[in-house]
């Protein structure tokens, strides 16, 4: 089965929460590190330490703001917001710009997806994410149909 999607541009403002939120969860072992800095105060009370883990979380989650952020502002990330219609087999995704031009993606590149309420995330890496709203879709059948593809390659759960 072929499912041929409508026209996508994914925005900017989706992209950034996303991916930084995506990030958050892989990385959740850094509120360890956070809370056993805050937890010297017990070593030696100041409210130094607790003052240095919040600065330590409040710049480690500002550094993977900007990473995001200035993904949407570079030359290169360009192609990630760009219209799209997808072309969704068990073999690939044919990611269109129109119908003569398109880039194919083997299965194997996808590291892993999610399945929101509302949406399918494709994660290629950290910074790259292909997001399809159930919108784009044609039918309930076709949404089914990418569901069982993403569990058959063991990319959801």
């Amino acid at each position: 089965m072929l499912v041929k999607t409508k026209n996508y541009r994914l925005e900017k403002k989706i992209y950034i929460r996303t991916a930084f939120f995506s990030i958050l969860k892989k990385q959740w072992w850094v509120s360890l590190i956070v809370l056993a800095i805050g937890c010297g105060t017990i070593w030696i009370p100041s409210w130094w330490w607790i003052f240095g883990a919040l600065l330590g979380a409040s710049l480690f989650l500002l550094f993977w703001w900007i990473q995001f952020y200035g993904v949407t502002q570079l030359e290169q990330g360009k192609t990630l917001f760009e219209r799209f219609s997808y072309e969704i087999s068990s073999q690939q995704i044919l990611m269109k710009i129109n119908p003569r031009e398109g880039m194919p993606m083997k299965w194997d590149q996808i590291k892993s997806a999610k399945i929101g309420k509302d949406h399918f995330v494709l994660f290629v890496n950290k910074a790259q994410l292909i997001y399809w709203p159930f919108k784009i879709f044609n039918s309930d059948n076709e949404r089914k149909f990418v569901t069982s593809i993403l569990k058959n390659k063991g990319l959801v759960k």
